[in-house]
């Protein structure tokens, strides 16, 4: 059964060979920087080399609402043929320098159609991108704010990067933004859980130090 990410990495790394060996264009993106002009659609699809990028919406009110975490390995944005309104509201920003070949839209279109193992994944992809979704639009929507950010530190921790241990690189005004609470709502369940042992707090991220009390504290469909 899929578990529900935040976090995408090397779902598509079977195919960098495939990738290499088809027209692109290797581009380069300084952390901080927009992986396309705000405001317009999609026009260019990334498979990600090294580094690591944010995917967030822009609401009218000025706030920000984190959507998903992209790594080395896999394809963002996920290729479609049609432009949708929403595109025009989000935004991809590199969390650190960042390596990616760059397909326009008919050159995947062209290894889509001759790679049925690549249209596989691609759908596979997807499902895995509606779950993230579904799970938060069914579930996160009816829990009290300690077992949302619970819930949430428990799927990043899951699916974190390789090699970053139990520690979580994400402020408090990132959680915050991807929950849709307050900075002060954040502080105030993250020093509860201090309390308790399950977490340490440091600067610009914070660590897990007991998984298993975190899982207690979950819904059955996070754990």
């Amino acid at each position: 059964m899929l578990m529900p990410r935040y976090y995408f990495a090397e779902d598509f790394r079977p195919f960098q060979d495939y990738f290499l060996s088809q027209p692109h264009t290797e581009k380069t993106f300084q952390k901080g920087g927009l992986l396309w002009e705000p405001g317009r659609p999609y026009e260019k699809i990334h498979y990600i080399l090294s580094g690591a990028a944010m995917h967030y919406a822009l609401h009218e009110s000025g706030r920000r609402k984190i959507i998903s975490f992209h790594g080395p390995g896999t394809v963002f944005p996920g290729y479609r043929q049609n432009d949708y309104r929403i595109e025009c509201t989000l935004a991809t920003q590199a969390l650190s320098d960042m390596r990616v070949l760059e397909f326009t839209v008919p050159q995947f279109t062209a290894m889509f159609v001759s790679s049925p193992a690549l249209s596989r994944q691609v759908v596979n992809w997807y499902s895995m991108y509606i779950n993230r979704f579904l799970y938060e639009t069914i579930h996160q929507e009816f829990n009290p704010t300690c077992i949302k950010l619970c819930n949430l530190l428990y799927l990043l921790l899951m699916n974190r990067p390789a090699a970053s241990g139990p520690a979580i690189g994400m402020t408090q005004e990132e959680l915050a933004d991807i929950l849709g609470m307050s900075r002060v709502q954040v502080s105030r369940e993250l020093s509860a859980l201090r309390k308790q042992g399950i977490l340490s707090t440091g600067r610009g991220g914070l660590t897990v130090t007991s998984p298993l009390k975190l899982a207690r504290l979950c819904t059955s469909e996070t754990v």
